[in-house]
C-alpha cells in the first residue's frame, strides 16, 4: 500500500514538472494595456452674442450641415441694412459722375452752338461779298478787315461751344473722381459681404457627421467668441492609446498594425500605429539603471479603420497585441 502511494506521488510530481516545463517553453503572448480615446470637436460661435436656440441634445446622431444652435442676430441685421444703404448711395454717386449733363442743359448747349454757327456762316458770306467789292472801290478796306476779325471771333466762339457741348455729353466727373468713387463702391460692397458673413455666422451647423457628446451652453446665455456650445465626436476621431515598456519600444514602428481586444467587442479588430511619443512617461529621476529602465513606458496611439472606430467608447479599456507591418499588396 505504501509503495502504491509512493508511486502515485512520484507520478504526480513528474506530471507537475512536465506541465511546468511545457508552460515555460510556450511562447509568451505579448499584450499592452490601453484605452480608447477621442479628439472631440468643440463647436462655438465666431463672435460674441446671446444664444437663442440649441437644436441638438446629448447623444444625438447628427449629419454634416445639420443646424446645431443660433445666436441673436438683431444687431447684424441692422449692420447689414446700413451696409446695403451705403452701397446704394456710393453706386448712385458713381452713376452720377459717369452720367452726362441734364438733357435740358444739352439742348440749350446745342441751341447756343447752332446760333453761333449761323452767325459765323453769315460773317463768312458777308466777308466774301466785301472782298469782291473792295478792289472796285465799292466797299472800304476797313469794312473788310473788320469782318475778318469778326469771323475769327465767331469761329472761336463756335469751337468753344462745341467743346462745351462735348463736355456736356460726356461724364460730369473727372477721371480721378470716378476712380475714387469706384473704390468707394468696392469698399461698400465688401462691407455688405462682411455683414452677410457675420449674419450667417449666427446660424451654426455641424462641420461633420458624428455624435453629440455634450451640450455646454443653453439658450439665454451670452457667450464670448469661441466659447464651446456643442462637443461633437466624429467617428474618425476615435483612437486607441496604449503604453509599451522601454524594452519593447524597438519592436513597434509607425505604420505597424496592432490587434485590439475589448470586452464584448467583435474579433479581428485592427488599428494602425501613427504616433509614438518621443519621451517616456513615469520617468525616474536622473539615472537610468537597469532596474529603473523597466519602469519606463512610451505612449503610442493607434487608429482603427473608420468602420470599426464606432465600436469603441472613449475611456473603454483595450488590450493591444502587436501584428507587425501590414503585408504589401
Amino acid at each position: 500500500m505504501n509503495r502504491r502511494f509512493l508511486l502515485l506521488g512520484l507520478l504526480m510530481a513528474l506530471a507537475a514538472a512536465g506541465l511546468g516545463w511545457w508552460m515555460s517553453s510556450r511562447p509568451t503572448t505579448i499584450e499592452w494595456q490601453g484605452y480608447a480615446d477621442a479628439d472631440f470637436v468643440k463647436i462655438g460661435p465666431t463672435q460674441q452674442g446671446m444664444l437663442t436656440a440649441v437644436f441638438v441634445g446629448r447623444g444625438d446622431q447628427v449629419e454634416a450641415g445639420k443646424p446645431l444652435f443660433e445666436q441673436d442676430e438683431t444687431s447684424d441685421h441692422a449692420a447689414r441694412d446700413q451696409a446695403e444703404r451705403q452701397l446704394e448711395q456710393a453706386t448712385r454717386q458713381l452713376a452720377n459722375l459717369r452720367a452726362p449733363g441734364r438733357q435740358t442743359e444739352i439742348q440749350q448747349a446745342e441751341a447756343n452752338l447752332a446760333d453761333a454757327q449761323a452767325a459765323r456762316d453769315k460773317l463768312q458770306t458777308d466777308l466774301k461779298r466785301t472782298e469782291m467789292l473792295v478792289p472796285s472801290g465799292y466797299a472800304p478796306a476797313q469794312t473788310r478787315d473788320q469782318q475778318r476779325s469778326d469771323l475769327l471771333s465767331s469761329t472761336a466762339k463756335v469751337r468753344g461751344l462745341e467743346a462745351a457741348l462735348a463736355q456736356m455729353r460726356s461724364s460730369t466727373g473727372r477721371d480721378d473722381e470716378i476712380k475714387a468713387q469706384m473704390a468707394s463702391v468696392e469698399a461698400a460692397r465688401a462691407a455688405v459681404a462682411m455683414a452677410d458673413w457675420r449674419l450667417a455666422q449666427r446660424h451654426v451647423a455641424s462641420p461633420a457627421a458624428g455624435v453629440v457628446a455634450d451640450v455646454l451652453a443653453r439658450p439665454g446665455e451670452t457667450l464670448a467668441a469661441g466659447a464651446p456650445v456643442v462637443s461633437l465626436l466624429p467617428p474618425g476621431n476615435i483612437f486607441i492609446r496604449f503604453f509599451v515598456p522601454e524594452a519593447m519600444l524597438a519592436r513597434v514602428h509607425r505604420g505597424d498594425h496592432v490587434a485590439l481586444v475589448c470586452d464584448n467587442c467583435p474579433p479581428n479588430l485592427i488599428g494602425t500605429i501613427n504616433y509614438i511619443a518621443p519621451q517616456a512617461e513615469y520617468t525616474p529621476p536622473l539615472i537610468y539603471s537597469d532596474q529603473s529602465r523597466a519602469k519606463l513606458v512610451f505612449l503610442i496611439e493607434a487608429w482603427p479603420p473608420a468602420g470599426q472606430a464606432t465600436l469603441f467608447n472613449p475611456g473603454q479599456p483595450v488590450t493591444v497585441h502587436p501584428l507587425g507591418k501590414p503585408s504589401s499588396p
